[in-house]
């Protein structure tokens, strides 16, 4: 049995163990995160000009080492390991060890850890953690996205709560969750052109969530954008409900290798109506 096929068998006979065993190595991450002091953790400036702290670093190392025991083969692509990106196959994991570094190195409470897992080219299973916040989300395509208050490093099965996430219906008034770090102009304009709209600023992939949970209709991002940093959010969007497209419409699609995993753009909704009634613009 190939690698492909193991995972496949086990998201489709015991999808709930794999979201659990998930959710404990993004809580783990987590608790490594919280360890670092935002003020003193080392820090450097990537070539493409963004930031690294000693967080993301040892969130990277973790998880990369956790997920490649509990889906051995399985293709990783994490932001912080660019050397070992390849073309993947159908099945692999995207992850973001800590979305929102400069956030967390600011002292705010806006970031997150990510996991994804795909297969052909979409996301199936997400799992998004706020450290600081002691929540976590995630889904699976097909059977729901839940909020669990979970204390970093615990296991799912210590929740102090779990609680079923569903978008909202019928807003009269559209509210937008833009990004805090990244808002681009073509996206700024077209929000700007939406009827009886209000902003929800925010950091990292916390927006995917806020859309989840029903307390924001869109989420549009109009600049390019790395894979990692959307596809654990996108997969608990989908599981919940909501739908995640490309400015046009179209499917968005993942494992693109050769263009660097760069995304050119997406909208999110929660409520898939409102991509018919609004979506178009945004292709503008």
């Amino acid at each position: 049995m190939t690698d492909d096929e193991h995972l496949r068998r086990e998201l489709a006979a015991s999808p709930r163990r794999v979201l659990d065993e998930v959710t404990s190595i993004v809580s783990q991450a987590s608790a490594a995160i919280l360890t670092f002091a935002p003020a003193t953790a080392a820090r450097r400036v990537k070539p493409d000009r963004s930031l690294v702290s000693a967080a993301d670093e040892a969130a990277e190392s973790l998880i990369g080492t956790a997920l490649a025991r509990l889906m051995p083969g399985v293709p990783i692509i994490s932001e912080e390991a660019p050397a070992a990106h390849a073309p993947p196959g159908k099945h692999f994991i995207l992850v973001d060890p800590l979305d929102g570094t400069r956030e967390f190195l600011a002292g705010s409470d806006e970031f997150t850890v990510n996991v994804a897992i795909l297969v052909d080219g979409a996301p199936v299973l997400g799992v998004v953690a706020a450290p600081a916040l002691g929540q976590v989300w995630r889904g699976i395509i097909g059977t729901g996205a839940e909020r669990l208050d979970l204390a970093p490093g615990a296991a799912p099965a210590q929740a102090r709560a779990v609680t079923a996430v569903t978008p909202r219906h019928g807003s009269t008034r559209l509210v937008a969750a833009l990004s805090r770090s990244h808002l681009d102009e073509r996206t700024a304009a077209f929000v700007a052109g939406l009827p009886r709209i209000e902003r929800l600023i925010c950091g990292s992939s916390l927006k995917f969530c806020r859309l989840a949970e029903g307390s924001a209709d869109l989420y549009p991002r109009l600049a390019p954008v790395r894979e990692w940093d959307i596809a654990a959010g996108h997969a608990v969007l989908a599981a919940s409900g909501g739908t995640v497209t490309a400015p046009d419409g179209a499917a968005l699609t993942y494992g693109r290798a050769t263009e660097g995993f760069l995304v050119p753009g997406f909208v999110a909704w929660g409520d898939p109506a409102l991509a018919g009634q609004f979506g178009v613009s945004a292709s503008r």
